[in-house]
């Protein structure tokens, strides 16, 4: 028997009334907040670490949900902890602290002060269900409820201040409630002093030394503070909770923070493995995962702090290459690798290259293109090409703020801002390697330590973009290798003493001091950095510029590093059992059913071709129709490209034959009586016994390339063509 709230019997009504109102078909009967998030069935997780939240309930199942949804709060693993919740509703929809938890998946560390934020909306309607029902609670899981309606009503730093006042009260008047603790440790970290929020998370930690989430606060709490602290979290972070990517990516900011690169990239690279691993398994593309994307860029920076320049270009492109939402007002600035990766290995011919480029880019993505042609025109000594292709830049970047601005008209003058406090980092980095291809090297000089101190100024203040850094240099760094190549050794040799006070242990600034102490006769310290480029490189790639010049000294010299604590060394394949570091499409689980002759139907006998399949709700479904219809307007263009159309419902195969709407489609109709296929494509809404409309790309050799599930069919055929072309380049 399911359960629902009282209150949402009207909704039940609709339901029954479904083909009378067929706009309502897909569409949750508890309310919009709920068309939104994953709707089909949670499953028990291995490794997220030990953190229950007692509450009041029924059964022991709910409360097992409830704390593995806590346990994906603390790891950030948001979408999952809502469907974990969601679950919980099914045995006591009249519970507050489960609408509680659902308001959590959004309502949180990332969004306190935020105020009306319309993307919250749904968060806050699930609040409110929480608070329609507090009085059901009991006093301490009141508490809780009121002190987010409280902070969630305000904006800005009162609406911080108000959710620190009020978990500290409930933190006094609770003192055993580990999990208040762990929330105020989030929601203080730089919001004063981070040594006392260390002692607060040491009393978690006091009571379960494997706590997720004091582990993971830890980590946030010294990251840009004093990283050194958060060490000891980092090595237990990912033991507490190896199932969960965040907590295997985590440790990385630390360990790059500090120079550990070898750390970094193991951190990172398991991290990004686990999520794809989880992905594939799950039946999830990289836009559906905030987690993948952020997870490979830095691990693609890492892998270039460590000279392993090929793989780190080949994770970019794979970002690049995956499938995105048509519909995301953001997308995640997949270009950024790509060219930070060429720029720092100076891979001028490579940059100028038209073939090395993705086609079809957006203006913000010309614009990362369009600097790196401008560097490599100038470092080329093409001056007047240079020239030439700064114009085009500055017009591409306007474009590219007028794309923004369309996509979020209110936003205008925020999107300008960060173009100009952003953007122009590299613009004047062009402007400076032009001028020195004109041999004008004191201006230069001039407009790099210019920027240098800028990023200074953002750094010290918050500012700086470096989660990871888009730039691919510091440019106080540039700055030592203009006094390198001119003989103003000291200067260049201060400059890169800055550097590593910024990147620690980066090989550039490494061999910069290697060379610039060589040429003033002190082998001594030559050979000190000269060492520690070789550690830190000891995987890189044959045949690199830095090594080469690195050997070119002449030096006598072997591998030693200097880092806070020894390192493992970073050897990819080691991690191969893991799961995948890039992407890939993953196979499709195998579809079968009847068509509507009543014989077998499977999705393996179209291998060979690439495959649409929608599942729609009925010939009931206006929308569905009308998806169908759409898509049948353009069947020989999908004919051009292999590609056959599947509809899949739960129509009997009579049914389907039967159907005048369909009859005159060319899809094939296949019969999925009792949604077996529905479920095994997450087409299914398990929380609400309900179908669900999908549409599905799937790849000539049985590989999911792109989906879209939800209340409302995919109704853009012009996107689906355009998909299966880019695949086929």
């Amino acid at each position: 028997m399911r359960f629902r709230p009282a209150f949402l019997l009207a909704g039940l009504l609709l339901c029954a009334l479904s083909h009378a109102q067929p706009a309502e078909i897909g569409h949750s009967h508890l309310g919009t907040a709920f068309d939104s998030g994953l709707r089909s069935k949670p499953w028990k997780f291995q490794g997220l670490g030990v953190a229950p939240f007692p509450i009041t309930t029924k059964s022991a199942d709910t409360q097992s949900w409830y704390d593995q949804g806590n346990e994906l709060l603390h790891s950030f693993w948001f979408e999952e902890a809502e469907r974990s919740f969601r679950w919980c509703l099914k045995s006591e929809p009249e519970n507050p602290m489960v609408y509680f938890g659902l308001a959590r998946c959004g309502l949180n560390w990332f969004s306190s002060g935020a105020g009306p934020d319309p993307s919250l909306q749904r968060y806050r309607d699930f609040l409110k269900e929480a608070v329609k029902r507090k009085d059901k609670a009991s006093e301490r899981e009141r508490l809780y409820i009121e002190a987010w309606d409280a902070a969630w009503s305000l904006s800005g730093d009162p609406a911080k201040k108000e959710i620190i006042r009020r978990l500290q009260s409930l933190c006094v008047r609770y003192p055993e409630d580990v999990e208040a603790k762990c929330q105020l440790a989030f929601f203080n970290i730089g919001q004063g002093s981070a040594l006392a929020n260390e002692f607060l998370i040491q009393q978690i930690l006091a009571k379960n030394p494997m706590h997720p989430g004091a582990h993971h606060a830890r980590i946030h709490n010294w990251d840009d503070v004093d990283a050194p602290q958060a060490v000891a979290s980092c090595e237990l972070y990912g033991k507490a909770a190896p199932g969960v990517g965040h907590a295997l990516h985590m440790p990385g900011h630390i360990y790059a923070g500090i120079g550990m690169w070898h750390e970094a990239a193991i951190a990172m690279d398991s991290a990004t493995r686990v999520e794809l691993r989880h992905m594939n398994e799950r039946f999830a593309l990289p836009f559906e995962n905030w987690n993948y994307p952020h997870n490979r860029d830095y691990l693609c920076y890492i892998q270039e702090q460590l000279g392993r320049r090929d793989a780190s270009l080949q994770g970019s492109r794979d970002i690049f290459d995956s499938p995105k939402d048509p519909a995301a007002p953001y997308q995640y600035p997949s270009m950024v690798p790509f060219s930070r990766a060429l720029l720092k290995f100076e891979e001028w011919d490579r940059i100028l290259d038209e073939k090395t480029w993705p086609v079809n880019l957006s203006a913000e993505e010309m614009s990362f293109k369009g600097v790196a042609k401008v560097i490599a025109l100038a470092e080329k000594g093409k001056v007047e090409e240079a020239r030439e292709a700064l114009k085009a830049l500055s017009a591409t970047t306007e474009t590219a703020i007028q794309e923004a601005v369309s996509k979020a008209p209110d936003q205008a003058v925020q999107i300008r801002k960060s173009f100009e406090d952003n953007g122009p980092s590299i613009f004047k980095v062009a402007q400076a390697k032009m001028m020195l291809a004109e041999g004008k090297r004191l201006e230069a000089i001039r407009l790099l330590l210019d920027l240098a101190d800028k990023e200074r100024i953002a750094r010290e203040e918050g500012r700086y973009a470096n989660d990871p850094p888009s730039d691919p240099w510091p440019a106080i760094r540039l700055v030592g290798d203009v006094y390198l190549a001119g003989g103003d050794y000291g200067s260049a040799i201060d400059a890169y003493q800055r550097t590593l006070d910024i990147v620690k242990n980066d090989a550039w600034a490494l061999a910069g001091l290697a060379k610039a102490h060589s040429a003033r006769g002190d082998k001594e310290k030559a050979t000190r950095y000269a060492e520690r480029v070789l550690a830190v490189w000891s995987g890189a790639d044959p045949n690199l510029k830095l090594m080469s010049e690195i050997r070119s000294l002449n030096l006598t010299t072997s591998a030693r590093a200097e880092t806070l604590k020894p390192e493992r060394t970073y050897v990819p394949t080691s991690l191969d059992n893991i799961g995948p570091s890039n992407w890939q499409p993953f196979p499709a689980p195998e579809l079968e059913g009847l068509d509507a002759n009543g014989r077998r139907a499977t999705l393996s006998s179209f291998r060979g071709k690439n495959v649409l399949l929608v599942f729609y709700l009925s010939d009931q479904c206006v929308h569905c129709v009308d998806q169908l219809a759409a898509i049948n307007k353009r069947n020989s263009e999908f004919g051009d490209l292999n590609t056959v159309v599947l509809a899949v419902s739960a129509a009997t195969p009579k049914a389907n034959k039967e159907s005048l709407k369909l009859g005159a489609f060319s899809a094939k109709l296949i019969s999925d009586v009792g949604h077996v296929n529905a479920r095994k494509f997450a087409s299914y809404d398990d929380f609400e016994d309900m179908e669900l409309h999908s549409t599905i790309l799937i790849d000539d050799k049985g590989r999911v390339r792109w989906k879209r599930t939800g209340g409302e069919p995919f109704a853009d055929v012009d996107y689906l063509l355009k998909e299966i072309k880019r695949w086929k380049r």
